[in-house]
């Protein structure tokens, strides 16, 4: 009789074809699931692998369209980032796959949710609070962090060795010193050679990007438009367009990857209180953000945007890199990030230059926002210069009398 029926994540690698197999001995009955977020996968293999091993059945869903709706776009609109560098290609994709998960565990009545994820990582974290929000009665199995599990495989050579035992297939293709996971969005890198912060990533790391010493000599150039801070369109000048919002970012993504744009390498602050080095290259949504971003100054109301900054953009970033995106918080702030971008419309004139993304130019058809005639330095039609004056006396009422206490004080502000 099974323990239990277990909806495992399954990427038909060697640590959850092991723990698939675990689970299997273990007398539990297993249920499969993969996404498709976007990443290079041969997804016939994975099934059989998976079938092979012994699973009941391999569920394999595409997702990139929510993907790329619900998740990216929004990052988007609130030019989410995090810690000044890392645009959250991981975490983007957790809430889209954590949900379909759970989805596929209740339609295959499954009452346990399975991970592969290592027990010092923040996608442990990602997962669990997403399924404890999602299916509040379900349980979870997370072998990395099972005692008797982690005493059994306490490296690559007993995962190798419980393979050889139970037949498990493993890739003939030697494994890279470093870890990947790849979606629509980005591939990051991290692990292995690369836990030296002080070790150069080797040239032949990168997927998503070309060398940019490397791109073309010359620049390429190319149109986004937006409409409520969403791209709508993407027009190149060798005539590609797209519209269609997952091949939109595709056609971003290859400008990027020609011309080497958007690598970073990064030590960040992972959510479980650890330093981690990564490096991610991320194309397509470092060209969109950028665009976006340049296009909210000609349109956003500065008083908005200063508010959408400091609350809406921090917020929401760390929300989703934290794992709290089924959460009220996120909902709350999600809703003013909507609400900001009612009138971020416009098209946004780019061009990619060897690793480097610039904006070239910008207009928008239905903000009056920016006016020509105000800001001009040869007319003095709809602004008076004079009017200034005023402007800085009032300005300057508590800093003079700020300056006035230094100086009776003995401090004068010319000695600080």
């Amino acid at each position: 009789m099974s323990k239990g029926r277990v909806c495992l994540a399954y990427s038909g690698g060697l640590d959850t074809s092991t723990i698939l197999k675990f689970l299997i001995n273990d007398g539990y009955t297993v249920v499969c699931f993969l996404a498709n977020v976007g990443q290079e996968e041969d997804w016939k293999a994975v099934e059989e692998k998976a079938l092979k091993l012994g699973a009941e059945k391999m569920v394999i869903r595409d997702l990139q369209a929510q993907f790329v709706t619900e998740i990216v776009f929004r990052a988007t609109q609130c030019n989410a980032i995090y810690e000044d560098r890392y645009l959250l290609g991981t975490s983007l994709a957790r809430p889209i796959i954590a949900r379909e998960q759970v989805r596929v565990a209740q339609e295959f009545k499954c009452d346990i949710l399975s991970h592969g994820c290592t027990g010092k990582g923040n996608d442990q974290v990602r997962f669990e609070l997403a399924w404890l929000a999602l299916a509040p009665s379900m349980k979870i199995i997370a072998p990395w962090r099972i005692e008797s599990f982690i005493s059994k495989f306490q490296g690559r050579a007993d995962l190798l060795e419980y393979a050889r035992v139970n037949d498990i297939p493993v890739s003939s293709t030697p494994k890279a010193p470093w870890s990947m996971d790849e979606n629509l969005v980005h591939c990051s890198y991290e692990a292995g050679i690369l836990e030296d912060p002080d070790h150069e990533p080797p040239k032949h790391l990168w997927k998503m990007t070309v060398d940019p010493v490397e791109a073309p000599d010359t620049p390429y150039r190319f149109t986004i438009q937006f409409e409520k801070g969403i791209p709508t369109k993407v027009v190149t000048e060798d005539g590609k367009e797209a519209t269609e919002p997952v091949e939109l970012f595709k056609l971003l993504n290859r400008i990027g990857h020609d011309a080497g744009v958007g690598r970073i390498d990064i030590v960040e602050n992972r959510f479980i209180g650890l330093k981690s080095r990564g490096c991610y290259d991320t194309p397509g949504l470092t060209i969109l953000r950028l665009a976006h971003v340049d296009l909210e100054g000609l349109v956003l109301d500065s008083k908005v945007r200063e508010l959408r900054d400091q609350f809406c953009t921090i917020s929401w970033s760390r929300q989703l890199y934290n794992g709290m995106y089924f959460s009220p918080e996120r909902e709350f702030v999600e809703n003013s990030i909507v609400f900001s971008q009612q009138n971020v419309n416009g098209l946004v004139r780019m061009m990619v230059y060897k690793g480097n993304a610039y904006t070239l130019g910008r207009s928008s058809e239905t903000s009056n926002l920016y006016s020509e005639e105000d800001a001009s330095m040869d007319s003095l039609s709809t602004f008076s210069p004079m009017d200034t004056t005023g402007f800085i006396a009032i300005q300057a009422i508590r800093l003079k009398k700020f300056g006035e206490s230094k100086i009776s004080q003995g401090t004068p502000l010319t000695e600080s």
